[in-house]
């Protein structure tokens, strides 16, 4: 029987199987900038909300090998994310970057910038919903829709539909997209009254259950549920 583990980072089945994993693959390849703005993140007073380093691995990989060069992030916090993007893009290529929150970004943009990659970051300060629709009216830089490569999304869980719907739109055929947090603690997997499972929990949990369902049964995507983290659902748009 799985359990629920809310505070932790990973679904695996103990957090000595994450530390195998980092301390094997991770750590010692892990670019000097991103550890630094991995100690950042974990000493903010809400770290849990950084992407896990194991997953900016995949994620660095993946980039590289559909050739990316133009990626949009909405949900940033310290950069964390950003930088692993940018540094794995090539030297012309560009990540824009969306979140209500400007403080927290502040705390890592130094360490974009001692990584010698601020060139390719485009942060905007805002909601996400309401700057991607300005992006799709031409009005934020883009042309429209369909010119990007990759889009990750992890901000605000329940609208996750509504932004699923705009990346369909600015993410070309054959382009990737992430949704982060998607198994939410392996609770999409049990009663919804499991043991320990908070209110807001429960509300989560619901949208994702029906967020992956809508998603699997969409035929503009070829889609897979990673295990990874906290759970990625990862899409690759077909049409």
């Amino acid at each position: 029987m799985a359990t629920y583990r809310p505070d932790s980072n990973t679904l695996l089945k103990s957090d000595s199987i994450l530390e195998y994993v980092l301390e094997t693959m991770v750590y010692p390849r892990e670019h000097e900038r991103m550890r630094e703005l991995r100690l950042i993140t974990q000493r903010h007073a809400r770290g849990f909300m950084g992407s896990s380093p194991d997953q900016m691995q995949f994620f660095s990989m993946l980039l590289k090998m559909i050739g990316a060069r133009n990626t949009l992030e909405v949900g940033v916090f310290t950069g964390y994310s950003l930088l692993a993007t940018a540094l794995a893009l090539p030297d012309d290529g560009r990540v824009v970057g969306i979140d209500v929150d400007r403080a927290s970004y502040e705390l890592g943009r130094p360490v974009i910038e001692s990584a010698g990659v601020a060139h390719k970051v485009d942060f905007r300060e805002g909601d996400g919903i309401a700057e991607l629709d300005r992006m799709l009216a031409g009005g934020g830089g883009g042309g429209g829709g369909g010119e990007f490569d990759f889009a990750y999304v992890d901000a605000d869980k329940q609208r996750y539909g509504e932004y699923h719907e705009r990346m369909l739109r600015l993410v070309r055929v054959g382009g990737v997209i992430a949704y982060d947090n998607t198994l939410w603690g392996g609770s999409v997997a049990m009663p919804r009254d499991t043991p320990s499972s908070s209110e807001f929990d429960r509300v989560v949990r619901d949208f994702m259950v029906g967020f992956n369902a809508a998603v699997a049964a969409d035929d503009r995507v070829e889609a897979c549920l990673l295990p990874l983290a906290d759970g990625v659902t990862l899409c690759r748009r077909v049409k």
